[in-house]
């Protein structure tokens, strides 16, 4: 599971219901629209009536209830309520039953709110409420207790928090279950049936995947020094049967939240390293102290100067000062960063050998937590081609009345050179063509009079150039900055080509864009041989598919129905088109291990002994390792396909028994097709299911063996699924 990713997710904003219970219409409104303010869709009741009338039509993310209606009062409500739907529930009361307000627990109360408190701080614990229940849904608790009370007590405590609850009823089990599958909090009885729950912590404080999980201990009797002991040895929390449930849940939901945080922080720490990774990786970087001592350069600025990086760090950064850059320029750029603000411009430096060359720089302070600068960083992009163009021009190029002609001459030979090797057009800021050079209508099959006049995303194919597209350059454009795209076109025969091309915004001397100029190379050859080659190699992957399961007595048609179920099912999972493609490309791989299973196995009509089994089953390694290590995106979904296809969702799979979402999705969507498929085909050891009984395990399985939500997309659009089989049957 990538926690980062699904941190990301859950702190996006989701829209959630909330029914709001109460018999005032002051309360009852002023809630409700604070909570419509941040986002969330709001149903009122006034009568206990009202509220079962609504719970009839509609389900509701939470409930927030008054305990005193007209109709109905204090527990008598939360027993209706708990009739109709699994509810969550606020109480929200001027006067809650504090000596029963443990009980109420089990109704799906998840909390309780004053009317005394500010309106804003109640819409604040009901957003933040429901934030944590919908983040929860990450997070897996297990309780370990022999007790069947306790572990339903506590379990139905935890369940309408959205926890992923797990149980174990002795040692033995709970530490099965922590080798497979991580736990971000654990209940801990000392008393298990099996091992003292003494060792149970040990064991998780030396494991290295639960060394850092709360521990909280569960007893029936404990003294100070049981307690000294067991903190020493990792316990997070202690409590005494029987327990109070509020201090209970208030305890996890405290840890859960803190380990919700460190979560955050990593992930901030970690996409922090990634943008340096990606600033260091793709500019000239270097870090002085506030003298100008250089303090830190990477690779790239050693490869541009010529100095290594023990040559630099300590010295002064006027090492790499050009002589004919003005002092001027240095004395003002010292006094901007100073100050405390950015300095910006291009800089001609000296590499050591003695040549030149240019950056653009942006140089910032940086300051301590007090606002004290404690160093500069300077971010560089290479520009030596451009400046070394410009000087050239300003050498050659000496406007004076002498060579003004000549001048035009050579603009003229310029200009006809870029012209018979790029295909060129003008547009105005409305994005009108006002002018195309010959090299344009040759490629393009349009006269200059088909397309003068006209706008200019109409010679693009609207699959690769939607109207968000033209926005996004037009706005770049007029922000004065050049844009490079790869279009696709239309030529006047209807034919498609492609076109590498970089748009400039022209300004006049007062620096007002007055039109815009598309230099264009066109690359359809090379567009047309690359969709060849992926062409080719897609082909060739499935005729291996197809290979490894012809020595399975498969046919063909197994592979492409898996291929085309796939696809279908990548798609209906919200993945695009892109990505559902590349899962069908793939699949066909996905038992490409089975080459190296001998017959004698692979073939047997009968059930496989343990000896055979270990063999069928290595098949997923040697398929992977077979399509591993290389850099096209189909062998590397391939190679992650022909791995995990075989995992279950419940962790009982192999190779890995991995379980739940640490299965790569394209390993849950395959294995569903798959499976899908070879129930309805005749095999050496089976006959075809019905569809009725495939249908009936796909039930049965679904959460065990498969993704619950690919199952449910398969089931609710299975006319799809078997119109696929019917084209492909064998």
């Amino acid at each position: 599971m990538n926690l980062c990713k699904n941190n990301h997710i859950a702190n996006d904003r989701t829209v959630g219901s909330v029914l709001i219970i109460e018999d005032s219409a002051f309360f009852n409104n002023a809630l409700g629209n604070g909570i419509k303010a941040l986002g969330y869709t709001v149903s009122s009741a006034f009568t206990l009536s009202d509220a079962l009338s609504a719970l009839e039509s509609d389900s509701f993310d939470l409930v927030v209830l008054d305990l005193h209606l007209p109709d109905g009062e204090g527990e008598e409500l939360l027993e209706r309520l708990s009739t109709k739907q699994k509810l969550k529930i606020v109480v929200y009361t001027s006067d809650p039953d504090k000596e029963r307000r443990n009980e109420w627990f089990r109704y799906g109360v998840l909390g309780y709110l004053s009317k005394n408190d500010p309106f804003h701080f109640v819409i604040q614990e009901i957003d933040t409420t429901l934030k944590a229940i919908a983040e929860n849904t990450n997070y897996n608790i297990l309780i370990v207790d022999d007790s069947t009370v306790v572990r339903g007590h506590v379990s139905m405590l935890l369940q309408p928090r959205n926890y992923r609850i797990h149980t174990a009823v002795d040692g033995e089990s709970a530490i099965k279950s922590i080798n497979t599958q991580r736990f971000d909090l654990i209940l801990l009885d000392l008393e298990l049936p099996d091992m003292n729950g003494e060792e149970v912590l040990k064991y998780l404080k030396k494991n290295s995947m639960t060394f850092e999980t709360p521990v909280f201990i569960l007893t029936g009797r404990y003294d100070a020094s049981t307690v000294a002991k067991l903190i020493k040895q990792g316990a997070t929390e202690f409590f005494l049967k029987p327990f109070v449930p509020e201090e209970l849940l208030l305890k996890i939901d405290f840890w859960i939240d803190s380990k919700r945080k460190s979560r955050e922080i990593e992930c901030e720490r970690q996409l922090l390293q990634e943008y340096k990774d990606t600033v260091d990786r793709s500019s000239i970087v270097s870090k002085t102290d506030k003298r100008g001592i250089i303090t830190f350069v990477n690779d790239k600025f050693c490869e541009i100067s010529g100095y290594s990086y023990a040559e630099l760090i300590g010295m002064l950064h006027n090492i790499v000062r050009h002589p004919d850059m003005p002092k001027e320029v240095f004395k003002e750029m010292w006094e901007t960063i100073l100050a405390g603000n950015v300095w910006e411009g291009i800089v001609k430096n000296r590499k050591k050998d003695g040549s030149a060359y240019w950056v653009e720089s942006i140089i910032n302070p940086i300051r301590d937590i007090n606002g004290n600068i404690i160093e500069y960083i300077a971010i560089r992009r290479d520009v030596t081609s451009s400046e070394e163009y410009k000087e050239r021009m300003a050498n050659d190029l000496k406007l004076t009345s002498d060579n003004i002609e000549d001048i035009k001459l050579l603009a003229h030979q310029y200009e006809d050179a870029m012209g018979s090797t790029l295909a060129m057009l003008r547009t105005d800021t409305d994005n009108i063509i006002t002018f195309v050079n010959k090299t344009f209508c040759e490629i393009s099959g349009y006269e200059e009079s088909d397309v003068i006049g006209i706008e200019c995303s109409t010679l693009r194919t609207h699959k690769h150039h939607e109207n968000k597209d033209c926005e996004r350059i037009q706005g770049e454009l007029a922000k004065k900055q050049i844009v490079k795209c790869m279009f696709e076109n239309i030529g006047k025969n209807g034919k498609h080509f492609f076109t590498d091309t970089t748009i400039y915004p022209i300004a006049d001397k007062e620096g007002t864009i007055i039109e815009h100029l598309h230099l264009m190379c066109d690359v359809t050859e090379e567009i047309h041989l690359h969709q060849e080659i992926e062409s080719t190699q897609s082909e060739i992957i499935y005729k291996m598919g197809e290979i490894g399961e012809s020595r399975n007595k498969e046919t063909g048609n197994h592979v492409r129905r898996v291929a085309e179920y796939a696809k279908l099912l990548a798609y209906k999972a919200g993945l695009n088109d892109e990505e559902s493609e590349l899962i069908a490309m793939a699949s066909p791989m996905h038992d490409i291990g089975k080459v190296a299973i001998p017959d004698a196995v692979l073939l047997k009509p009968g059930k496989l002994d343990e000896d055979e089994w270990n063999i069928m089953r290595s098949h997923a390694i040697i398929g992977a390792n077979v399509l591993a290590g290389s850099e096209r995106s189909i062998l590397k979904a391939a190679s992650i396909i022909a791995k995990e296809h075989h995992e279950k969702y419940d962790g009982s799979g192999y190779p890995y028994g991995l379980a739940g979402e640490e299965i790569h999705m394209y390993g849950r969507i395959v294995a569903v097709a798959d499976v899908f498929d070879a129930l309805g085909s005749k095999r050496p050891y089976k006959k075809e299911w019905t569809l009725e009984e495939i249908i009936d395990l796909f039930h049965e399985q679904k959460g065990k063996h498969f993704d619950p939500v690919l199952v449910d997309l398969l089931l609710n659009n299975l006319d799809e699924f078997l119109e696929i089989r019917n084209c492909y049957h064998d």
